[in-house]
């Protein structure tokens, strides 16, 4: 959002304070479809960026929607109970229909708004959170995007982005949700990126430099953080190749005409 805010200023210049603000109400438009997952912290924090920048805000629940999709898959499963990744991922699913429809009619740029670690590791929902025309922050690991919060917040003071720094970050599919808690600590996983990605050092390779970055955590389980994102990154490829194509910014890409690719195989190694 403070992206597309930013943009808005550049490409209509020299508007400042209510005229800027009337000028991103008519051109910015944000959604928030919570469940019963959904915090009101995240909502309240989403909702008082949206007002400080001045874009517009609507809240549409899809508890019901996502009930008669579960109710529908249980169906075609012939009365057996779905997964609990299938309940987490009909919600986000329906998310992304909503997007695809309001922006078809609106002529709109849908915006998806994933970060290049949950990307990486296929922490996203094909059909859902992964969806989008274009990706403002998937070249960016969640490290820096955290850096970018707070350096904006410096800079800005909105009071929205403090807020979304207070909350866990995590994708409310699920009660008490924390991608951290899921994947790992968001340090490690940003240096297994780096190391294994950039570098393209092997997964044995991973493990033995994570020590030196990380002196404190027990090197049994750096070494299992470096074999989980491994793991994770190459089961994955097929998710982030089907990613709208995003702004490019560092020297690491997962797009697909420009992306580090391996093959879509079992093996790890470069």
């Amino acid at each position: 959002m403070l992206i597309a805010w930013r943009a808005i200023s550049i490409l209509v210049p020299g508007l400042v304070g209510d005229a800027l603000s009337a000028e991103v109400a008519k051109r910015l438009h944000t959604f928030y479809m919570p469940t019963r997952f959904s915090s009101s912290a995240t909502q309240a924090a989403a909702e008082q960026i949206a007002k400080d920048l001045g874009a517009t805000f609507l809240v549409l629940p899809i508890e019901d929607a996502f009930e008669r999709e579960e109710a529908a898959a249980r169906e075609m499963l012939r009365g057996a109970e779905v997964t609990e990744i299938t309940r987490q991922n009909i919600q986000a699913r329906i998310r992304g229909q909503r997007m695809w429809n309001w922006s078809n009619t609106s002529n709109a740029l849908f915006l998806q708004t994933g970060n290049m670690s949950e990307k990486s590791l296929g922490y996203t929902t094909v059909g859902g959170d992964l969806e989008g025309a274009l990706s403002v922050i998937s070249n960016l690991p969640k490290t820096v995007v955290i850096a970018l919060l707070e350096r904006l917040d410096e800079r800005f003071g909105f009071a929205g982005i403090k807020a979304t720094l207070a909350t866990t970050a995590g994708p409310e599919l699920a009660a008490d949700q924390s991608g951290e808690a899921e994947l790992m600590p968001f340090e490690i996983l940003d240096a297994c990126l780096y190391l294994f990605g950039a570098e393209k050092l092997s997964t044995e390779e991973v493990a033995r430099a994570l020590p030196s970055l990380f002196p404190d955590v027990p090197v049994e389980r750096l070494r299992q953080n470096a074999d989980k994102f491994a793991r994770l990154f190459v089961r994955s490829i097929y998710k982030w190749v089907q990613a709208p194509i995003s702004l490019h910014v560092g020297s690491l890409d997962l797009d697909r005409e420009r992306a580090l690719q391996l093959p879509v195989v079992q093996k790890t190694e470069w």
